[in-house]
């Protein structure tokens, strides 16, 4: 363990601190969820800085990972990567700052402090947005040697993205709930703090604009881990090419699937109660990625084969 925490610090060292921060701030959010009985929105007052902070220590260790795949090392896309340290660490200071303060972080416009803290944090998502864009072109321009890995990498900084981008609806004028101060909503049909999941606390009375968000960034992780199960069970009977196009058509899915829980909370559905639509959506969706992958092992070749050609 001592050994792969020793390796990881390399992959790229502004990241890996930040990523050791957030570890230590998840532990103390959650001491502060056990100890501290204040509530804010229906949630206990440390539960976002807990969430955030476990959130930006998967992404963080994700990002330096794929950086550290890199065939040779790019300033630009380590430069990017220190960017996207200071705007989450601006982030994080204001979440926890207003936690200190007792008051939320996300769409607070009930003071000219307050208003400003939510405007800095969302230019620094946009900076941040930027910054991983530039790694993505860098990540085509520099080709990860390994087929799926690229696959999986690209799509996963891709699609990551749209997760931030379905976040946007949050801050739109359709989402201001009327109530004096607030300047947006992740509910969509009711009021936020209302009846939710455990722990994520997306909402099961109305449409949770959340959920496509979560799915959406967690791509960074999911098709890395898709493309290192195919290769770790598979690599022996699926050439590279076949791996490769598994993992797009895994990414294709992916995406339709972050676009498709959005459109479910756009229309103020809970993630547990679809519509009929929402279900067909879903059965088209099951179906098209079954015959995609279908067809994709209907032409694969065995790596001896491959290697053979």
């Amino acid at each position: 363990m001592t050994i792969a925490l020793r390796r990881a610090a390399h992959w790229h060292r502004p990241l890996m601190v930040f990523v050791y921060a957030m570890a230590v701030l998840a532990v103390i959010s959650a001491v502060g969820i056990v100890v501290d009985s204040r509530v804010l929105t229906g949630s206990p007052i440390w539960l976002k800085p807990f969430k955030f902070a476990v959130s930006f220590v998967v992404y963080g260790t994700t990002l330096a990972w794929m950086l550290s795949l890199l065939p040779r090392r790019s300033r630009v896309a380590e430069w990017a990567g220190t960017v996207i340290v200071a705007m989450a660490a601006i982030e994080m200071v204001v979440i926890v700052g207003q936690v200190l303060r007792g008051t939320t972080s996300h769409y607070n416009g009930t003071s000219p402090l307050n208003a400003a803290l939510f405007t800095v944090m969302g230019a620094a998502i946009m900076v941040l947005f930027a910054a991983q864009f530039v790694i993505g072109i860098v990540v085509l321009l520099r080709r990860i040697t390994d087929r799926a890995a690229a696959r999986a990498v690209g799509w996963g900084l891709g699609l990551s993205l749209l997760g931030m981008l379905v976040a946007v609806p949050m801050v739109l004028p359709m989402q201001e709930p009327g109530i004096d101060g607030v300047s947006g909503a992740h509910a969509v049909g009711v009021l936020d703090g209302g009846p939710g999941l455990p722990l994520v606390g997306w909402s099961t009375t109305g449409g949770d604009l959340r959920i496509g968000h979560f799915v959406g960034l967690h791509a960074l992780q999911a098709l890395p881990i898709l493309a290192i199960l195919l290769s770790r069970f598979l690599g022996t009977r699926l050439d590279e090419h076949t791996r490769a196009r598994l993992v797009v058509v895994a990414g294709g899915a992916y995406g339709v699937l972050t676009v498709l829980l959005t459109w479910q909370a756009l229309r103020g559905q809970p993630l547990l109660r679809p519509d009929a639509l929402t279900l067909a959506a879903v059965a088209a969706l099951v179906v098209a990625t079954a015959t995609a992958t279908g067809l994709v092992l209907a032409r694969r070749r065995s790596p001896e084969l491959a290697l053979a050609a």
